[in-house]
């Protein structure tokens, strides 16, 4: 018996919000594991003073129900065939940019959770580079930071202080990865578990100011 990977054309769910005016940018979210589009655009739009750029958020390929209810929800990939869902992934997004991106604005990328991993992927490896990323609750992924070829954009890390699954010592470890890269960097410690709260929209909101003054200080 033989086990064959074959390549197969599929289609994604993205929600768009345009700008209330010109887009200032683009701001892509990405949901954790067993959520969906609709939960990560609520997310985006709890930051302040968003209503100048376009926000999306993208539904991972792999959906499925929750539990024994009816609402479909998805993740961005599992251990299986990773390396070809992760280059799956990276092209889904380049397709959503193409198709969403109206102007040549900057682009910020946003991940929670299992999102996060999608975040970074995208800023890094994507066609078009991230202007920024806004990492919330999951690491960066080891690959990349293997890779010293790539270049990563400013960054906003960001964690619970009470969440068990992106740790402190986590953090720190991205952090010193990050600078050590010479990445423009800010970080949060909020009140909370593994979750996206007020305070990291607050964050966000000032992280992407700062990337109009010219980088995250």
């Amino acid at each position: 018996m033989k086990t064959l990977s074959v390549e197969a054309r599929t289609h994604g769910l993205v929600l768009v919000r345009e700008a209330a005016a010109s887009p200032r940018g683009l701001l892509i979210g990405f949901h954790g594991y067993a959520e969906n589009a609709e939960i990560q655009m609520a997310q985006l739009e709890t930051i302040p003073g968003v209503e100048d750029w376009t926000l999306v958020s993208v539904q991972g390929l792999n959906r499925f129900y929750r539990g024994r209810s009816q609402e479909v929800v998805s993740s961005w990939m599992t251990r299986q065939d990773r390396e070809a869902a992760i280059e799956d992934n990276i092209d889904y997004v380049d397709r959503v940019i193409a198709a969403t991106r109206a102007v040549k604005a900057p682009i910020v990328f946003a991940g929670f959770s299992q999102g996060v991993a999608m975040a970074f992927r995208a800023a890094v490896r994507g066609k078009v580079p991230g202007a920024g990323v806004i990492s919330v609750g999951a690491d960066v992924p080891p690959e990349l930071l293997a890779d010293a070829s790539l270049r990563f954009p400013p960054t906003l890390l960001t964690r619970g202080e009470k969440d068990d699954w992106y740790t402190a010592a986590k953090m720190e470890s991205d952090a010193a990865a990050l600078t050590a890269r010479g990445t423009i960097l800010q970080s949060l410690t909020y009140k909370g578990g593994h979750e996206w709260t007020a305070e990291v929209s607050a964050a966000a909101r000032r992280f992407i100011r700062s990337l109009a003054d010219g980088g995250a200080k």
